[in-house]
């Protein structure tokens, strides 16, 4: 008996040992996944100095990929940004990638990755709401009135009909209507100062038109058994999108495809997007954003490459950003 209790008590502590492990993995280790902040003098108005007339499509813009997830569940296999949106912003990029799920028992827009919430702080219980992102572009644009911010919405999670939800982001920007630049076509910068763009990676259910924003719609480009494969261009009517998301690529053939993709459009049609993700979470079921980020980052950052479009990074950083838009003043 003695001995089946012994036996038994190790098998607990095992399993308890493996618990303690898996919470130091999910919750401690990301806490330390910080990211560079080396602060760049101008990187909030960087825009400023780019003309008027000039067209977003054929503007180098930094993005971010799954913006808000600086705080989030499960943040071993979720998190992919260390900087809020407003430090992103400050930092001097100008695309967010905006993930949208309804919360159950408020009814309001929550961000999202995946079916993770996204969390105001590493600890918090509490979600980050769509109105509190809105809340700090539009604190950033009274700001630096020279820039703009261009909103790329996703329908993440939840069951709600495309065309509600549709309708609800509406009500958003029909409430800070001066703040939005309510366009179906690529703007000019010009235009653009100082408002919101608004990009929509869903269909325009609710026949909203020309309010309903920016068409932005791509076929997921997920699967890592062909990794020859890099940017599709894709018809979104007024305009045609290039675009490389190849996010279940290792390290290497996602370098690859990004790099290739970025040749590949290179000769588009002016007026035109090409979006660019350096993002991956490799080839397992559930991977760790903060390791491929860690390796693209770098090799972005040394490499000897013509940057072109709009290039989308995990783990973003002023220095990554001032890559990016400091090659529109060559």
């Amino acid at each position: 008996m003695k001995t089946i209790l012994k036996i038994l008590g190790r098998i607990l502590a095992a399993i308890l040992a493996l618990i303690v492990c898996a919470l130091l993995l999910m919750l401690v280790l990301p806490l330390t996944e910080t990211g560079d902040r080396t602060p760049v003098p101008g990187s909030a108005d960087w825009m400023a100095e780019l003309p008027d007339d000039r067209l977003l499509s054929e503007i180098h813009i930094p993005g971010t990929h799954d913006s808000g997830t600086q705080y989030v569940q499960l943040a071993f296999f979720s998190k992919c940004q260390a900087l809020s949106i407003r430090e992103q912003l400050e930092a001097g990029f100008r695309y967010l990638d905006i993930r949208l799920g309804v919360d159950e028992k408020d009814g309001v827009f929550q961000l999202m990755h995946g079916f993770t919430k996204c969390k105001t702080g590493a600890f918090s219980s509490q979600s980050l709401w769509l109105g509190d992102v809105l809340a700090d572009c539009y604190d950033f644009l009274d700001a630096h009135p020279t820039e703009t911010v261009v909103f790329a919405v996703k329908q993440e999670h939840g069951d709600q009909i495309v065309r509600v939800f549709e309708e609800t982001l509406d009500a958003h920007v029909q409430d800070q209507e001066s703040r939005w630049l309510v366009t179906d076509t690529v703007p000019t910068l010009g235009e653009a100062r100082g408002k919101l763009v608004l990009l929509r990676r869903y269909e325009d259910a609710a026949n909203l038109g020309e309010r309903a924003g920016i068409p932005f719609l791509w076929a997921s480009q997920n699967g890592s058994s062909d990794t020859k494969l890099n940017a599709v261009c894709e018809d979104n009517g007024s305009y045609s999108l290039w675009v490389q998301d190849r996010y279940e690529f290792g390290a290497e053939d996602k370098w690859n495809a990004f790099t290739a993709g970025m040749d590949a459009a290179r000769d588009r049609v002016p007026g035109d997007v090409a979006v660019h993700f350096l993002s991956t979470k490799g080839t397992l079921a559930y991977g760790h954003p903060y390791h491929f980020a860690k390796i693209l980052n770098q090799r972005l950052m040394e490499a000897n490459l013509a940057l072109d479009g709009w290039v989308i990074v995990d783990f973003a950083s002023a220095p990554i950003a001032e890559r990016i838009y400091s090659t529109n003043l060559y």
